[in-house]
């Protein structure tokens, strides 16, 4: 993985794409609605595909970790890069002009309560993707390697 981070941005959003060529434009600064923002760009594998794909997420972090929330605005499924992830869970992250490896997992139980509620209080948005969908959002927990 280390050395090749170009991805396939076909099908993503519009938006997606301009956010990605704005943070690497600006070693991750991002405006409009991203401003202040906390973000990070996942390029993770495609679980059917093997393409790699770039995502641009907001974040918490947690001691050396970095932690993402599979929101997907509350949509009814989880979004693409979660399952990805799961399917291959290396991939990298960029972030404050760096770039570099994670492994991810997913957090349960008492961990991802916590740092659920931890995101909570930073992005209360996330309390009204939760109430849309039935399902329990996840938690990702990305290691450095």
């Amino acid at each position: 993985m280390s050395g090749d981070y170009r991805d396939d941005m076909n099908g993503r959003s519009e938006t997606d794409r301009a956010v990605v060529q704005e943070f690497r434009t600006n070693r991750g600064r991002v405006g409009g609605g991203f401003r202040g923002v906390p973000l990070l760009l996942l390029t993770h594998t495609g679980a059917k595909t093997g393409r790699r794909h770039t995502s641009p997420l907001t974040y918490l972090r947690d001691g050396d970790r970095l932690v993402i929330f599979a929101s997907n605005f509350g949509d009814l499924n989880n979004p693409a890069w979660y399952h990805n992830l799961r399917a291959h869970p290396q991939a990298t992250v960029e972030i404050d002009g760096e770039r570099f490896d994670v492994v991810a997992s997913v957090a349960e139980g008492i961990e991802r309560d916590r740092l659920f509620a931890r995101q909570l209080a930073h992005a209360p948005i996330l309390a009204a993707f939760q109430s849309k969908t039935p399902r329990r959002i996840p938690v990702v927990v990305l290691h450095r390697v």
